[in-house]
Order: structure tokens, then sequence, then C-alpha cells
């Protein structure tokens, strides 16, 4: 099995509300800036583009 030792826990935050939606992982090697990914925010109930923090 793969080593895990250069990824790390994010989590993904809503820009408009706020509200931290979705977990998930990220290779520190091949993304070095914070990623922004446009996602489903169930509470804003559209699309939005939703920014990277680290995960609690």
């Amino acid at each position: 099995m793969a080593k895990k030792e250069n990824r790390e826990g994010i989590a993904l935050q809503c820009t408009v509300c706020k509200e931290i939606n979705y977990l998930t992982s990220k290779n520190k090697k091949n993304t070095e800036g914070k990623m922004e990914i446009k996602k489903f925010c169930p509470r804003c109930n559209k699309t939005t583009v939703h920014k990277e923090r680290k995960a609690s």
C-alpha cells in the first residue's frame, strides 16, 4: 500500500456563507498553494467557490 506522508487533510469552506462543507486531502508536493474548487453548497443551494482551510 502507498505511503500517505505527503498527503495533508484539508477542509473546503464556502466563500459565500463561510460554512465548511467538504473534507478531503491533497498532496503537499504537487499542490503548493491553497486549493480553490467550484463545489455545490447545500446551504446556499447553488454552486460556489470553495477555498481550502486546515481540517481540525
